[in-house]
């Protein structure tokens, strides 16, 4: 625990922080919790045992702010792997299991809230990550207003048109995709809607569940990010919804920096440009030999290299030599690559990657590695034309770097989010001083 004996001011709010078990999720969220305890709050910031000692050290505060760490032992489910408690340690087919284990967090996540109030420390507020609907029926149940965390508007519009989709054709099966959608999108947007674990509930389930029972609705994005998009997804949730803005110029742009989880069938190797790929190999996978061809390694390494072990991916993209960002398009990757200017060849794979790259594709930050639209399967002479468009060819060049440095400026505008904090708090203490601190009302 942080700044024991600390005693928040009579102004100060009482937040609890879940995220859901993802490092994409946790280590957001650990940053908004030392933002609010930045401003005097006293934030309690709750996962599991192992994803809390992985974190990184968060800043002592001298405001009366304070952000105490609380773990909740992850149930054991079986066929869980040992030890998984995010979705770092578990392979692709032990995801339901984690969903399982994730599900059986709501009796201790509301025992550790009925507890907190009869001791004393009600919160004014949770935050919970999207899927958390548990989370958002324990403060129901005690009281206490739920704000529930989003992800980007270009998923809940995404989201939205696929349920639309899905009434307007009456799909009874995956194979019957609107003549607008390839299939390939279509089958991985529609994975949303598939029961995962033994709950039989889909992931739309569990965020229309939070969404229930939730006063407001805060996303990591703002409308200078998301243009018309976020008004789009604030109409289609039907709750208030609050922005919340994510967190150097370079000289000779020669390198080609790409972290990616599969094999983009190394294309890199013939688009002309060096390269450094960080390649997360499969979790079953213990030789390093398996994932390249044979001999890759030691004919490029004149002019690329792969890791496949840990990669300082922010001091990587800061360097100077680094010219465009090969990436899956997770949101904290975006943020990461267009903190520093950097134009994108974009290949999602899935969740809010789909929907993150074809907003930043239609802002011409940059390309999608072209796709099967039947499969979504994709060779390295489209990797490589991809990057070629990005990084070499000067025409196209310009347009990306361009938008990219625009982009940039919304990312580092530190008044723009550190407004966009001020303003979530002021949204907070308005519900909690209408309602003494104490009303579950839904909007």
């Amino acid at each position: 625990m942080d700044a024991e004996g600390s005693s928040p001011s009579p102004s100060s709010l009482r937040i609890i922080i879940c995220p859901w078990l993802a490092f994409g999720h946790l280590l957001p969220y650990l940053e908004l919790a030392d933002r609010l305890a930045s401003r005097g709050h006293r934030v309690t910031y709750i996962s599991t045992p192992r994803n809390i000692a992985r974190l990184p050290p968060h800043r002592h505060h001298t405001t009366g702010g304070a952000i105490d760490l609380v773990t909740l032992p992850l149930p054991p489910v079986d066929g869980l792997p040992d030890g998984a408690e995010s979705t770092n340690d578990v392979p692709a087919d032990k995801l339901p299991h984690l969903w399982d284990a994730f599900d059986r967090l709501a009796a201790p996540f509301a025992n550790f809230l009925a507890a907190a109030c009869v001791a004393g420390k009600r919160p004014d507020w949770i935050l919970a990550d999207t899927f958390h609907h548990w989370a958002a029926a324990a403060a129901h149940d005690h009281g206490v207003p739920c704000a529930l965390l989003q992800p980007t508007a270009a998923v809940i519009t995404a989201t939205a048109a696929m349920i639309t989709a899905i009434s307007d054709e009456q799909m009874t099966t995956r194979n019957s995709p609107p003549v607008t959608m390839p299939k390939y999108k279509w089958e991985s947007d529609a994975a949303m809607f598939t029961p995962l674990g033994l709950s039989g509930l889909s992931i739309a389930r569990r965020c229309s569940m939070a969404l229930e029972k939730s006063t407001i609705a805060a996303m990591r994005s703002c409308p200078e990010w998301e243009l018309d998009t976020f008004t789009m997804a604030s109409n289609l949730l039907g709750k208030p919804l609050v922005p919340l803005a994510s967190s150097h110029r370079r000289p000779t742009a020669a390198v080609v920096l790409a972290c990616t989880e599969t094999t983009p069938s190394c294309g890199l190797d013939i688009a002309g440009t060096r390269f450094l790929w960080a390649l997360r190999k499969p979790a079953d996978v213990t030789d390093d030999g398996e994932v390249l061809p044979a001999g890759f390694q030691e004919r490029k390494k004149s002019y690329g290299h792969v890791s496949m072990g840990w990669v300082p991916q922010v001091a990587v993209l800061a360097h100077g030599a680094v010219g465009a960002f090969l990436t899956h398009c997770g949101r904290n990757s975006l943020i990461e690559g267009l903190m520093y200017g950097h134009p994108l060849v974009m290949l999602p794979i899935f969740g809010d990657q789909g929907p993150n790259a074809r907003l930043m594709e239609g802002r011409k930050v940059g390309l999608q590695v072209p796709r099967e639209e039947s499969d979504g399967s994709f060779d390295r002479h489209g990797v490589a034309r991809a990057v070629k468009a990005v990084m070499v060819e000067e025409g196209s060049r310009r347009v990306f770097v361009e938008n990219a440095k625009k982009m940039q400026e919304i990312v580092t505008d530190t008044e723009l989010q550190e407004r966009y904090i001020d303003e979530f708090v002021q949204r907070l203490r308005c519900y909690t001083t209408a309602d003494d601190g104490n009303s579950s009302a839904s909007v």
